[in-house]
């Protein structure tokens, strides 16, 4: 059985953004290019020349997503670009369908926006059945929402409008297999027919396969930049298990860095180096920008049936793939999600810190959503809500 040895854990400063009276005021580096006449102007002072009651509550959001959009909800960093489109392409909609579908004739100033308007849109989102992670996403929104209003906590606890948990609460443990092979895909053949078809694509799915990655990962991916020595890592000698390692830049800026360390591996980095034009290039098409790389990376595999509706996976399902494997690796046993069995919980732990820092995650916790939730604790009995109480009623 491989070593499972944990990392030394080490306390790291708080990220947290410190909660301000008013409105939040940025950061120097985190401030989006302004429009000239807002030059030397808080947010505040930008604000007070849209007066509520005065200018249009359209205008005034556009005002307010221009100012803080690029903010974290609750960290002290900005968010990607996919995350400000959606939120504002959210709060635009939230605000016409508070006219529309709502019934709200006038509607209120975004500085304005009161708890009868949250529950109106709630009931909407239950009338039309939203999933729960949309409607914790919708709510999270809001939450920013409120902060950049200067009303921390505005948004309440999903109870008190009317959602019960099986509407908002979304799965953190994965309750089935969404690997290639548990839907009996031949990866090696599919991988094969897509290499030949786009070679781009299919060094990407080469590089999903063997690392774990995600998509745009594995498409920003430089063959011969972002791999580097061990001694480049910065990681402690105890920890050295290859010689070379891949340096993934994921989500929120993180870096991990992947030991090229197998056989599987070290052909999916050869491959990414053959295709590749420059030193420097990253595993896209050079001719394309990112967002088109992307949507070529879709259409390939939407060519080839790697879809829910066709062969019943997507490509987050090959990342899946590996990360299950990995943790099949680590403790030769089947993940819970495939049926394993109760494993000793030392073991169990340490191979779900190394299945989450091959992710990319922070959290230990974020394994679930790939391995599953423990055999031991999926067999404890559930505490229901007025177990506390149980006693209290006897006694009466």
């Amino acid at each position: 059985m491989a070593d499972l040895t944990s990392r030394p854990a080490f306390h790291r400063p708080s990220r947290r953004r410190r909660q301000e009276s008013g409105s939040p005021s940025r950061r120097t580096q985190h401030q989006p290019p302004r429009q000239q006449r807002w030059a030397g102007q808080s947010p505040q002072q930008i604000l007070a020349h849209y007066r509520p009651g005065k200018a249009a509550p359209l205008k005034v959001l556009e005002v307010m997503l221009t100012l803080f959009n690029a903010l974290h909800t609750s960290l002290d960093k900005t968010v990607s670009h996919k995350t400000r489109q959606e939120r504002a392409q959210f709060l635009r909609r939230f605000f016409r369908d508070l006219n529309e579908k709502a019934g709200f004739r006038k509607l209120p100033d975004p500085r304005n926006l009161g708890q009868r308007h949250l529950r109106a849109m709630v009931q909407v989102w239950q009338r039309e059945q939203l999933a729960p992670a949309t409607i914790q996403t919708y709510l999270s929104f809001l939450r920013g929402l409120g902060m950049w209003t200067g009303k921390h906590g505005f948004v309440r606890e999903p109870a008190y409008y009317g959602l019960n948990v099986a509407e908002y609460q979304r799965h953190e443990y994965a309750q089935r297999d969404k690997s290639w092979s548990a839907q009996g895909v031949d990866i090696d053949a599919l991988v094969i027919q897509v290499c030949e078809y786009d070679r781009y694509v299919g060094a990407s799915l080469r590089l999903i396969r063997a690392m774990g990655l995600r998509r745009k990962e594995s498409v920003l991916f430089r063959p011969y930049e972002s791999v580097v020595s061990f001694a480049d890592t910065g990681l402690p000698l105890e920890e050295q298990t290859a010689d070379r390692y891949a340096r993934i830049k994921g989500k929120g800026g993180r870096v991990r860095f992947i030991p090229v360390d197998s056989s599987a591996r070290q052909a999916a980095v050869a491959f990414a180096q053959e295709i590749v034009t420059s030193p420097d290039a990253h595993l896209g098409d050079p001719a394309k920008d990112l967002k088109r790389n992307l949507r070529r990376f879709d259409y390939v595999l939407d060519r080839f049936g790697v879809t829910f509706s066709k062969l019943g996976v997507t490509a987050h399902g090959l990342r899946h793939e590996a990360l299950i494997d990995h943790f099949e690796s680590l403790t030769g046993h089947a993940a819970p999600v495939r049926g394993g069995i109760a494993l000793p919980p030392d073991v169990e732990e340490a191979a779900r810190q190394a299945v989450s820092r091959l992710a990319g995650h922070a959290r230990t916790r974020a394994s679930g959503a790939y391995l599953g939730q423990s055999v031991v604790m999926r067999s404890k009995p559930q505490k229901r809500p007025d177990d506390d109480k149980a006693p209290d009623a006897a006694m009466g």
